[in-house]
């Protein structure tokens, strides 16, 4: 199958199964999300009502993905070069990391790193469990183009008085040189997502409001929703900061206090799922089907932190990426 996009790059998707279109909202076979859910609800043949866990149900659209089966990706302009493939119950992502389609420029003031071409290969369930213990991630999944997720940063601001903020990469205070699709570059080279990229959402986009645009390390789906019909459950903490003398893991930039400070978002912790809004939890998943998935939202966390299934160890929550101190 061959699809043309922008009227410019070429992207062929070779699909090595049959029946995709079949399986896309199945919920029996190895090719699709399983993990159930106890909040599942049911589908009619013209869309679907989305359980959740906060807040009511809203009905939106189930999309047929031809990307839940073994697939390749090839674009010419971009030089992104991803195989999928499904088989024995795991979904192996063999790609070189560049996006499908346009970046900001880097290096840039922001980030020093150049985007380079990446050998990386992930394995995850194809056939999902769910669970009620969520695990914390650094990469909480790959998009369907295998670029990969990646919401949290190294940087982080210490004070003399013992506290340790770890900054947002999506915020106004510092220039961690995010680009237009919400991503950077990490000092090896690799490009990856903080939060959602209009340019993602629009490649796999069947004008149905939910998108599929990745898949989870513990083998579930991920969407974003065009309309926003399903929001995060995140709030900002009304409890002030505290620290003294503190100072950024950046260069330059003098000491500063951050004691009677209002959360603004800035800070991971500035943020807390308190339950009492929104439609997500807090791994920003719900149940749509009978299926667990996770959505990529426009307001924090934006991306999953943490899952709600089995994860490889390469993906579970060890510290920052490495690769020197440079923006990520």
């Amino acid at each position: 199958m061959s699809h043309l996009r922008g009227g410019t790059s070429a992207v062929v998707a070779a699909l090595l199964v049959t029946a995709l279109a079949g399986a896309a909202c199945s919920t029996s076979t190895g090719d699709t999300a399983g993990g159930s859910d106890p909040e599942s609800t049911t589908t009619g043949d013209s869309g679907s009502t989305i359980g959740t866990g906060v807040g009511d149900e809203v009905t939106g659209t189930l999309p047929e993905s031809e990307y839940l089966g073994s697939y390749t990706l090839t674009d010419e302009e971009f030089a992104t070069m991803t195989t999928v493939t499904v088989e024995d119950g795991v979904r192996t992502i063999e790609t070189n990391a560049l996006p499908d389609h346009e970046t900001g420029e880097f290096p840039n003031p922001g980030n020093p790193n150049s985007i380079s071409a990446q050998d990386q290969t992930w394995e995850f369930p194809a056939d999902p469990q769910w669970s009620s213990e969520a695990s914390e991630v650094r990469v909480p999944g790959v998009a369907v183009n295998g670029v990969k997720f990646e919401p949290g940063t190294a940087e982080t601001v210490s004070c003399d008085t013992g506290e340790t903020y770890r900054v947002e990469a999506i915020q106004g205070v510092y220039d961690l040189g995010l680009d237009f699709n919400n991503a950077h570059v990490q000092p090896n080279g690799e490009y990856h997502y903080h939060g959602i990229s209009e340019l993602l959402v629009g490649a796999y986009d069947h004008e149905e409001d939910l998108v599929h645009v990745g898949f989870a390390a513990d083998g579930h789906l991920i969407y974003y929703s065009k309309s926003g019909a399903l929001s995060s459950g995140y709030v900002l903490s009304e409890q002030a900061r505290s620290g003294t003398d503190c100072a950024i893991s950046l260069p330059g930039g003098e000491a500063f206090d951050l004691e009677g400070s209002e959360p603004d978002g800035t800070y991971s912790s500035d943020w807390v799922h308190d339950g009492s809004t929104g439609d997500l939890d807090e791994c920003n998943g719900t149940t749509i089907d009978g299926e667990y998935a996770y959505f990529v939202t426009d307001t924090y966390p934006y991306v999953s932190r943490c899952l709600k299934g089995d994860v490889a160890d390469e993906t579970a929550a060890s510290g920052p990426p490495g690769g020197g101190n440079a923006p990520r």
